[in-house]
């Protein structure tokens, strides 16, 4: 969270650009507000959202020297580890409507991911015992020690304007193995490490519901149902 803010304090990359919308005609196009500034110059105000509550305020200018030459991103707050830089390249030389989009549909998806997280370790931030994820919140993992399992769970996004994961794996490891248990363990296996070391079951389960909610809810479901499949997984564990 520090880089982060650190980011919108770079040069050239503050949050408090001096766009002058004040008596100037702008246009409102879904989140963004795009205003025709001195000169050659575009600025676009992005608003972002998150469970219809506004959450941050980016902007961007983009300047062209002249109306024969393509445009330019002159200063921007958009935080450094999205690739606005790319999306540059590839978009604004020939299309500045496409790149205006697609920088609204990064900066979007960036706010929903990171509201996400935000609101399960507000929600259940008791339950979840170690919580990792990169600066743009594409990779995410942590880990529910709430239970008689420990139930990891590792989230990959597919591209940086997803807002559901593509790779999502949930595994659970047995915790306390009861006597009963350990008892019907061949002999011969004990000595090598079979029982001391279990080995995870994966929850399917969970891996569905994280694919197809948005984390919060997924993790709702999650820990509803949990007990229960961890029962039917490990049927011979038991916290006593």
């Amino acid at each position: 969270m520090e880089a982060e803010r650190k980011a919108m304090q770079m040069p050239g990359d503050t949050t408090q650009l001096p766009i002058p919308f004040h008596d100037k005609i702008t246009y409102k196009v879904g989140n963004k507000v795009i205003c025709c500034l001195d000169g050659a110059r575009i600025g676009i105000q992005y608003d972002t959202s998150f469970a219809g509550e506004s959450c941050d305020l980016y902007h961007c200018v983009l300047e062209s020297k002249s109306f024969l030459e393509k445009m330019t991103v002159l200063e921007h707050t958009v935080p450094f580890f999205l690739p606005i830089r790319e999306a540059e390249n590839e978009f604004l030389s020939s299309n500045a409507i496409r790149f205006i989009d697609h920088v609204g549909d990064l900066l979007q998806a960036y706010v929903d991911r990171r509201e996400q997280v935000r609101l399960i370790k507000e929600l259940y931030g008791n339950q979840i015992g170690e919580l990792y994820h990169s600066l743009p919140y594409h990779m995410i993992e942590f880990v529910i020690e709430d239970f008689d399992s420990k139930v990891t769970v590792s989230l990959r996004y597919a591209d940086l304007i997803s807002t559901l994961p593509t790779g999502v794996s949930v595994l659970a490891w047995p915790m306390h193995q009861s006597k009963k248990s350990s008892d019907k363990i061949a002999p011969h296996l004990k000595g090598n490490g079979v029982g001391s070391h279990p080995i995870p079951a994966r929850l399917t389960y969970a891996e569905d519901a994280l694919r197809t909610m948005s984390l919060p809810e997924a993790y709702a479901e999650i820990v509803l149902n949990l007990p229960q499949a961890l029962q039917d997984m490990f049927p011979h564990t038991s916290s006593t």
